[in-house]
């Protein structure tokens, strides 16, 4: 019997496009944006800072070196968030639905630039928070792990107490879903950008 549904953020619950991101680094002065900014996993300084190795304040000191000029807190902050393109409201308004029968989670990798916005009344035009929809977020940033690797994971577990087999996993990564599938979890993979609020109905009511 499934209990607790977990979403990723970027990619399940907001619809995000990589090159819209590449250009909002590019126009604040990193050259090479293209090269280190991906879809799923971040590398260097970008991994470091969703994994927590890097604070805002020395990832902004780093981006800034690496882009010839001192950045802002909002320059950043908006590079970031060139990552998302919509936030569907049918998509918090069927998650808020499930809340009333399932333990709602969020996993994501990311980062406090992202969530700065996220976790505020800016979020929504009602002024609601991601923390509205969810009863608990874990955030690589705060963990000290991304996805895929199993501490994430089991950081999770072991926070929550729920069981991987009483838990639907809900993420648009095929590692991160392939790593849910070996640690038990039930998962299913939407593609990014999809409505995928039938499909997950009926794994729900094939598996109540």
């Amino acid at each position: 019997m499934i209990k607790t549904l977990i979403f990723d953020f970027g990619g399940v619950i907001a619809t995000i496009d990589r090159d819209r991101a590449v250009a909002a680094f590019a126009r604040i002065g990193l050259a090479d944006a293209d090269a280190r900014l991906d879809k799923y996993h971040q590398s260097g300084i970008f991994q470091e800072l969703e994994e927590g190795k890097l604070d805002e304040a020395g990832f902004r000191a780093e981006l800034s070196r690496l882009c010839g000029r001192e950045l802002t807190f909002e320059e950043v902050k908006s590079a970031w968030l060139g990552f998302f393109v919509e936030v569907p409201p049918a998509i918090l308004d069927y998650i808020e639905g499930l809340k009333k029968r399932y333990r709602i989670f969020i996993l994501s990798n990311t980062n406090p630039y992202v969530m700065s916005w996220a976790c505020s009344s800016d979020f929504t035009p009602s002024g609601k928070a991601l923390t509205d929809y969810a009863d608990r977020l874990y955030l690589s940033y705060r963990i000290g792990y991304t996805k895929p690797a199993p501490e994430i994971f089991r950081h999770l577990l072991d926070d929550s107490g729920i069981r991987p087999e009483e838990a639907l996993f809900v993420d648009d990564g095929a590692s991160n879903i392939a790593r849910g599938k070996e640690l038990g979890f039930h998962t299913f993979c939407p593609a990014n950008g999809s409505d995928w609020r039938e499909d997950l109905n009926a794994i729900l009511n094939a598996k109540p």
